[in-house]
């Protein structure tokens, strides 16, 4: 990297900050130390200041807040506008967003307005001793991973949520908290209403119960639902069953829906597409329910149940009700 620093954008909405902003500040504060630069950090918002301080107690050096009340709806073309400017008074070599919908809308922009190389949906950065940046994602889905450095003086990159450490919070850490003005721009974003919250996401699930093609009817999802709040957990489904509209695409897990790394993954009549395990493989346990014994799940399962997921879920749930 030419500049030494690392400029991390922070996601919030509402006042509380995406799990990912420690995940990132982990990352570029490793980075940073390596490359001998300053990690800093920009937030925008309404009333976002007092947030400035979680921040740098998560490793940031400085973190440059913008506090508006217009930013109170997100806009990506204000930020993207604003943040342009921000890159280079961070010194920043490397930019870092979430792998979110925010971090993906924002990101682009900002890339093509600096002529910046971007990488998308990384799983691992590492600074090599030549001074380079090397970026690794997945690939053809998820069969292969890419190496790939940036030609530009300045490298960016979208992390995937889940694949690298998280920093850990040292509230005595001191750093600073610089106030910026937020520059008008002329936009074409208008928002018509806001949505209702939906379930919990199963991106940040500690535990995730999968449905697959095993499941014979739409309405069967309330086998696995019982099964998944007995466990305190989300329900998940392969992509066959969300094209077939049994269920919304924002349970489905796979390569094209949701990468998830739960503590604990059951595939309930799931047969394991290459595209699926790419998306649920760095689970840390995996339990397999089909009754099927060749299905490429089992492969890499670390508890293979063969037989039937409608009389083996249903024993399940009453176990755990006692």
């Amino acid at each position: 990297m030419d500049n030494k620093g690392v400029l991390v954008y922070a996601e919030q909405e509402g006042g509380k900050l995406h799990p990912i902003c420690s995940e990132l500040l982990g990352k570029g504060r490793e980075i940073a130390d390596k490359a001998g630069g300053a990690l800093s950090c920009v937030v925008f918002g309404s009333a976002v200041s007092d947030m400035a301080q979680e921040l740098v107690a998560y490793g940031a050096d400085t973190v440059y807040a913008f506090d508006d009340e217009s930013l109170a709806v997100f806009d990506p073309l204000v930020q993207k506008q604003n943040l342009v400017g921000l890159v280079s008074e961070a010194a920043a070599g490397l930019v870092l967003f979430g792998a979110t919908f925010t971090g993906k809308a924002i990101a682009p922009r900002v890339a093509t307005a600096l002529e910046a190389g971007l990488t998308s949906n990384c799983t691992a950065l590492e600074l090599q001793d030549d001074g380079t940046l090397l970026q690794v994602r997945p690939a053809f889905t998820g069969n292969f991973l890419a190496h790939i450095k940036t030609r530009s003086s300045t490298a960016m990159a979208t992390l995937r949520y889940r694949s690298v450490e998280a920093a850990v919070k040292d509230a005595s850490r001191k750093g600073a908290v610089v106030k910026k003005d937020l520059q008008p721009v002329e936009t074409s974003v208008k928002v018509l209403g806001k949505g209702e919250a939906k379930e919990a996401s199963i991106a940040g699930a500690d535990i995730v119960v999968c449905a697959g093609r095993g499941l014979k009817k739409a309405e069967d999802f309330a086998m696995v639902k019982q099964l998944a709040d007995a466990l305190g957990g989300v329900v998940g489904a392969t992509r066959p069953l969300v094209d077939d509209g049994w269920i919304s695409k924002d349970h489905q897990v796979g390569f094209s829906g949701t990468i998830v790394k739960p503590k604990l993954y059951i595939g309930c009549g799931v047969s394991g597409s290459p595209q699926h395990l790419a998306g649920m493989r760095d689970s840390g346990t995996i339990v397999a329910i089909n009754s099927d014994p060749s299905v490429a799940l089992f492969r890499i399962a670390d508890y293979a149940v063969i037989g039937d997921i409608y009389e083996i879920i249903p024993q399940m749930v009453a176990l755990l009700k006692k």
